[in-house]
């Protein structure tokens, strides 16, 4: 891991142009309105690409992923499913492509804060003390995460959710829209807490949790 400053002047791609992709386009022009300068060269995006949309930003879908390593440009993972990123992201590693960061300006950050490459901090996402995010994380609209967490590779933490102090999310851990993880709870590598679902304990691997308290998925609460 490494800073936590945000490129001054970047040329970059964003990998996916859907709606994430979109809200993620939203950060560098915030970023350019505060007095960076990011060239933002267009979209990459393996799938189906709605051109209209593209079309009333004033942006380009330039091609598909694969095209990425020949831009000699950074790059960040507009894809919410932390899956899909490692499995992106180590493709353009083995191509040498060069991960960049983003972190809105109305996101906030304490001390001692470590950020790996690849993060994006989404518009209200706030972060403490002692806090480390691996490689793509990301941490959408106002999400929060407390003191001394760890939040590994892959994590996502998606619009409104928040994170408690002392926790850890393993690789590839997903915390749906809503959700609370409890202090001191740690959420096994690529877990999925449910929309709404409050941890109040441990979450094995590999799991799906939802409700309150959070349990697996299809098992009774009594």
């Amino acid at each position: 891991m490494s800073d936590t400053s945000n490129p001054v002047r970047e040329r970059v791609v964003i990998v996916g142009a859907g709606g994430f992709g979109r809200e993620v386009l939203d950060i560098v022009e915030a970023l350019n309105r505060a007095g960076a300068s990011v060239t933002f060269l267009g979209f990459v995006d393996d799938g189906d690409v709605r051109d209209d949309l593209l079309t009333r930003r004033g942006v380009a879908w330039l091609g598909p992923s694969s095209m990425l390593p020949t831009l000699e440009t950074g790059y960040v993972i507009g894809i919410g499913n932390g899956a899909i990123r490692r499995r992106l992201d180590e493709a353009f590693l083995a191509g040498g492509c060069r991960p960049t960061r983003l972190i809105h300006p109305l996101a906030s950050f304490g001390s001692d804060v470590r950020f790996g490459d690849g993060i994006i901090m989404a518009a209200g996402s706030r972060i403490t003390t002692n806090i480390g995010l691996g490689r793509h994380v990301q941490l959408h609209v106002n999400s929060t995460v407390g003191h001394d967490s760890e939040l590994h590779d892959y994590v996502s933490v998606y619009p409104g959710a928040t994170i408690s102090g002392n926790v850890v999310l393993e690789r590839g851990v997903t915390i749906g829209t809503g959700a609370n993880v409890l202090p001191g709870c740690r959420v096994g590598e690529g877990a999925y807490v449910g929309a709404g679902a409050v941890v109040t304990a441990d979450v094995a691997p590999r799991s799906t949790v939802v409700g309150v308290p959070a349990r697996p998925l299809g098992q009774s609460i009594r």
